[in-house]
Formats: structure tokens, sequence, C-alpha cells
């Protein structure tokens, strides 16, 4: 390995390896760093996708496509079902194998790929990112480069180190735990399943996200200020012990998911933040999967442009376009999500309903939006934005 890269990209998650592949059309040379042995684990995600958002990086490919999503299912707190036939096709990914694509993919434009890579330092002179410092196989290094591209995940440590704020309230991260649970048979598999309540997960919601041959993703995200008095765990546990209380777990996972908006600074000297490290996640889904390639595609391709014009000054159009592109977007989806989130389990019944009095095919998201929303006009024009424009 080189002690020089034009562009070095800290994380291997689907921001951080579509950054490095973009970067890399650009004939420069790249280092794509991955803390952990394997990319693509652990998974630390619901796994589900929009087709469309994802094939503009990667063609479909069975390999990793674990279920095809046509329909969701919104279940109210008195149990009511109301199922929605989607506008378009979604997954359920297999994870581990989709992110490996992605990095193949980055490696084949000529990106360098290192695994076991845990950077613990930024290389910084004159008040400019100057390189990673690094533990690479035992081996404590130093590797300059003109770019880093911080793609290490909600806590994005590289991002504190050059002096960005990245830090988050409590309030707007989601407390969540995930399984992949066997002998899930009472499911249908081309639907994602949404539960909301009181007694589910107040403030978030509960989801089942089936992967094929009876086996689903279970889990719930609360509201962080929720999750202080009542752990996302003991909401988990109460659900499966009611439905599935004897499903075994194949995987587990608990932590926080950001559910906010883009942090206001993610681009300075010498660095640029992507993926979940920028907070470029869907703050009402918690979704960052296709979102996060967006940035990366973009935080790459400003990266590439920057060296070949030999000016770091180029970085600071980077917040524009992801701005442009997907930022302000997720503001209306924030607002969104601040007009429902305390919704009452009497409001969520009426929801139920009033869809289910609607002929099938007025069932759509956007219907749903507008009868939860209907006494709250401001927030029915920015529905408007989401689902018209």
């Amino acid at each position: 390995m080189k002690n020089y890269y034009d562009i070095i990209v800290v994380g291997a998650g689907p921001a951080g390896s579509v950054a490095a592949r973009y970067a890399a059309r650009h004939g420069v040379s790249v280092l794509l760093l991955e803390k952990d042995r394997d990319v693509g684990y652990p998974v630390r995600c619901g796994e589900a996708v929009n087709k469309s958002r994802i094939t503009e990086f990667i063609d479909p490919d069975e390999k990793w496509i674990c279920a095809h999503i046509n329909k969701f299912r919104f279940v109210a707190p008195n149990d009511k079902e109301v199922t929605l036939q989607f506008r378009e096709e979604g997954y359920i990914l297999e994870r581990r194998i989709f992110d490996y694509q992605l990095a193949k993919l980055a490696s084949e434009e000529g990106a360098e790929v290192v695994t076991r890579a845990y950077v613990n330092g930024l290389i910084i002179d004159e008040d400019c990112v100057r390189g990673v410092k690094a533990l690479i196989r035992g081996e404590e290094i130093k590797i300059k480069s003109k770019i880093v591209i911080a793609a290490d995940g909600v806590e994005s440590r590289v991002g504190r180190w050059a002096g960005l704020k990245t830090h988050i309230d409590f309030r707007d991260m989601e407390s969540c735990v995930q399984v992949t649970a066997s002998n899930i048979n009472n499911i249908n598999p081309d639907t994602c399943y949404f539960y909301f309540g009181e007694n589910v997960a107040p403030s978030g919601y509960f989801w089942i996200f089936p992967k094929g041959n009876h086996i689903a993703n279970i889990g719930l995200g609360v509201s962080g200020i929720i999750g202080k008095k009542k752990s996302a765990l003991k909401y988990f546990n109460q659900f499966m012990e009611r439905r599935y209380p004897d499903a075994p777990f194949l995987t587990s996972i608990a932590g926080g998911v950001p559910c906010s908006v883009t942090l206001k600074k993610i681009s300075s000297n010498g660095i640029i933040m992507t993926g979940d490290a920028a907070r470029q996640v869907n703050p009402l889904t918690g979704g960052g999967i296709s979102s996060g390639m967006i940035g990366g595609s973009i935080a790459g391709d400003i990266a590439g442009h920057s060296i070949k014009r030999n000016t770091t000054d180029y970085l600071s159009k980077y917040p524009e376009l992801w701005h442009q592109q997907v930022g302000k977007k997720h503001e209306i989806y924030n607002r969104i999500k601040n007009g429902i989130y305390n919704f009452t389990d009497d409001k969520f019944n009426k929801i139920a309903d009033s869809v289910l009095k609607l002929p099938d095919d007025k069932r759509t998201l956007r219907n749903v939006f507008t009868t939860a929303l209907i006494n709250q006009p401001s927030l029915l024009l920015d529905v408007a934005k989401v689902f018209i424009y």
C-alpha cells in the first residue's frame, strides 16, 4: 500500500463505496478503508429500499435481493389493517452481499479497498485535512491525501476530528432493536408490515420485512425521549412474546438511528462527509441506504473534480448539490415526521377507519398522509410536495 492517495474514503458502507467508485472514475488514486474484517458486516438496518433509487448505481441481481416488495400494510393499534399498493417495486436486500458488490464495483473502477483498517486520527496541516492515521493489520501508519471523505457512520469520529459538529441530540435519534427471525409463517412475502401505537412503538413504529423462506427482519424504533423511559428492547420483547413467542433469532442488533435533517456543515478544508456521518438519512423512516448512495455519488464526483482541477475549493459546492437533490426533501419529511409522531392511538385508529372506506384504487400513501394531516394544512402542502414533485 502506498503512503499517498489523492482521495481516502473512510467506511465501506453504501455511501463510502459509491463515493470511492465515483471518485475513481476521474482517474485519480482512491483508497477505501473499512474497519471491519468483511465489507457488509455486521448489518445495521432493515434492508428495505426502493428499486428505482438503487438501480441507478447497481444492476439488480437476485444474489442480493431477498424479496420483491410491492405492498405496504399499516396496522393500527386496534389491529385493523390497511394494505396499500406501492407505485414502485421495492427490495429487501441481503446487505452482506449487496455491500460487497458495491465495494467490488469501486475496485473495478480503480479504487483500492483495504479491510481491517482502523482509522484512529487525521493528519492536519494548517487547518486542512491532509490524510489519515490508521492501524492496519497491526501496524500504525500515516497515509497522506488531498481529500478525505468521511463515511464512517453516525458517530463519525473522522468528522469530529476535523472540527465538524457531528453531535446529535437524543431527541433526534431513534432507539432501535432488530432481529432476523425464522419460522415467520403468517406474512405475505411481497408486503412490508408497519405497526403503530402507544403499546407497540410510541413516537415510532414496529416493522416486519420479509426475506423469503419464512425469514424476516423484525424490529422497532422509538423516539430517544421514549427510550429513556422504557427501552426499545422491552417494547420489542413484548411484541415478540405476543406475536412470535417461538421464533428463533438468527441475528440481533440494537443501537441508535439518526432521524434528523442533514448536518448544518458537511464539508471543510480537505474533508467532506457523506451517508449517516452527514445525517443523509430520511428523517421520516430512518432509511439511509439509497440517500447515502446519492450522497456518496455527489461526494465522490465532487472530490474527483477537485483533484482534476487541483483545488479543494470545489468541495464547497458539495452541500449545495446535496441540498438540491435530496436534502431539501428531507427537510419536508422531517416536518411531516414531527406532525405524525405524536399521534394518539385514537388518531391512528381513525386514520385506518377513514382509509378503509376508500375504494382500493384510492388507498395510496398520499391519501393516508392526507387523511392523517387533514387538520394541519401546512403539512398537507408538504405532503403534496413529496408526492407530486
